[in-house]
């Protein structure tokens, strides 16, 4: 059993610190001695109630929780304060009872695990995440080649070069780093863990509750790293190859964006379906689809990324229409046949796609087979056993 400090920035209390931190911690936790560090923002961080009720969760499974607030109001120096605070957090309960492990979700909290490393000799896991300079690069929130710029990849690097072991999402993202200069003859000991799809909620439904005609589905934001426009392009060039064809967009708050995209490429209303649900319905929505279509934007950071929506529409059956050149998306769809990777956005392509759909389509095992690769690669009983593996490697 290993006595491991889990840091992470993302609060416990956010959506996505529920669904990829405290489950997994969850199941860690039956073997180990956790405790976790984690930056809560204030408006969530003072809702009483919902702070109880994690808090009983997290004693129930045995982990020790240490929550801090987050600070945003002058971006840089509030991280480097929540950064001070985070590592003197980790110090003070470190001396109490020293730990085996630091395992730090990305950059900032790794920048905690390094020093810990440095001047307590804590084994240091980077589960990094993604390229994160990178993200912010080709987000247009920092400038390429940029003092901010240049200063997180020198931290990066100090990183990689520091740890003992590095997670990342995808193996195009381990195989990137590896050519990084100062990778060179350096022995890197790494894992790839994708984020984790719920089994259990995210599953296949009855055949009863599909659509006769072939339905497109469309789950989450429309921004950000999406190319929307791409993907209702594609629709429009399905639409009308297939007349009885239909679309369904489960999105939370874009819903008048959405009508207004759809009207200036003459989709009529009738064959379009959106709602707005909540995390634990969504599995429902996807059940009633044929195909799951998402677009991504191909720059160089989505090569770190592994999308959270491909795992949940391959754990409740249903196949993936997507864009080649995002992390490992590729690969799992072409050598599990259960989808197709596009080349390019023009309208050949588009109409292959549509042919190559309804040949997909036909194959009775293709549900079957969807299924078994979101086991394949995205349980999260296969995460929590590749992070036992790693545990046990650092403290043998």
């Amino acid at each position: 059993m290993a006595r491991v400090l889990y840091i992470s920035y993302t609060g416990l209390l956010e959506p996505l610190g529920q669904s990829q931190v405290l489950q997994y911690l969850v199941g860690l936790s039956r073997d180990h001695e956790i405790e976790l560090i984690s930056f809560e923002k204030p408006d969530q961080f003072a809702d009483i109630d919902q702070k109880q009720t994690l808090a009983k969760q997290l004693t129930g499974a045995g982990i020790y929780w240490h929550p801090l607030k987050y600070h945003k109001r002058l971006s840089i120096l509030a991280t480097a304060y929540d950064l001070i605070c985070m590592y003197r957090k980790a110090l003070q309960l470190d001396r109490q009872a020293a730990f085996d492990i630091v395992h730090c979700r990305s950059y900032i909290a790794a920048i905690a695990g390094a020093w810990m490393k440095k001047r307590r000799g804590t084994k240091f896991i980077f589960d990094m995440r993604g390229f994160w300079a990178d993200e912010r690069v080709d987000g247009g929130i920092w400038k390429a080649g940029g003092l901010l710029y240049r200063g997180a990849k020198r931290v990066e690097a100090w990183l990689l070069l520091n740890t003992d072991f590095l997670v990342s999402l995808t193996k195009a993202g381990v195989v990137e780093i590896k050519k990084f200069p100062y990778m060179q003859g350096v022995e890197l000991h790494s894992a790839v863990i994708p984020t984790c799809t719920n089994m259990a909620l995210f599953k296949r439904v009855s055949s009863e509750a599909k659509n006769k005609a072939l339905t497109l589905g469309m789950v989450g934001s429309v921004g950000t790293w999406y190319l929307f426009n791409e993907m209702l392009d594609c629709v429009a060039c399905i639409f009308a190859a297939n007349p009885e064809s239909r679309l369904l967009v489960v999105n939370k708050s874009d819903h008048a964006l959405i009508r207004q995209k759809l009207a200036a490429l003459g989709i009529a209303n009738d064959r379009v379906e959106i709602v707005a649900a909540n995390y634990n319905e969504v599995a429902n929505y996807i059940g009633r689809m044929d195909f799951g279509l998402f677009f991504i934007k191909p720059v160089f950071s989505k090569k770190a990324s592994a999308p959270t929506k491909l795992g949940e529409f391959l754990a409740c059956g249903i196949p993936c229409l997507t864009n080649a050149g995002v992390g490992d998306v590729d690969d799992v769809l072409q050598s599990s046949q259960t989808g197709i990777c596009l080349q390019s956005f023009s309208p050949e392509a588009f109409t292959e796609a549509h042919r190559q759909m309804c040949d997909l389509l036909q194959d009775q095992e293709l549900a079957g087979r969807c299924r078994q690769t979101a086991e394949k690669y995205f349980s999260l009983e296969q995460g929590v056993a590749d992070y036992q593996r790693i545990y046990r490697e650092l403290i043998s």
